[in-house]
């Protein structure tokens, strides 16, 4: 029982934020839209669906909208893109060069410090207890926050429990 809890904690991120109906409706879609059965959106599947639709849009093009998507666009990274159009959260890119103009040598990490004076200082200020539950979450390793890491985890959810 405690291996099914985490497998759903780690999916828990995305699946949380629609009802089972829509989560269907989404899978039938990605179905339709993954032409060649792959489990995989990519350029060859946005191609042939514009040409059953009569359009013709350049490779440039399709590939711009697979930049969307960090990585490969499967089930998951789709319903992950609808959730951030739907529910107005900033894309995965949006939050990572948001940390960048606080990393002007784009290192992919801030010291712990910078970044807990960051939150009590800076914009919508945080309270020390929600900087703890933040690093209860995500806790900074010897001093440093790795915002790669903590951006994938906000926008993907927990790898290492997807992958048990």
């Amino acid at each position: 029982m405690a291996e099914d809890k985490k497998a759903r904690k780690g999916t828990t991120n995305i699946l949380g934020m629609f009802p089972q109906a829509q989560i269907q409706e989404f899978k039938e879609a990605f179905g339709m839209m993954d032409v060649n059965r792959d489990g995989f959106i990519d350029v060859a599947d946005l191609k042939a669906i514009h040409n059953d639709l009569g359009r013709n849009p350049s490779d440039k093009d399709l590939n711009e909208m697979l930049k969307e998507c960090p990585g490969q666009l499967n089930f998951t990274a789709f319903l992950t893109l609808f959730g951030d159009k739907m529910h107005g959260t900033d894309s995965e890119t949006t939050l990572l060069q948001a940390f960048e103009q606080f990393d002007p040598e784009k290192k992919g990490k801030l010291t712990e410090e910078y970044v807990k004076d960051l939150l009590l200082n800076v914009g919508d200020q945080f309270k020390e207890e929600e900087i703890r539950q933040v690093w209860k979450e995500f806790k900074p390793t010897g001093g440093q926050f790795d915002y790669n890491a903590f951006v994938t985890l906000v926008k993907r959810g927990n790898q290492d429990e997807m992958a048990q």
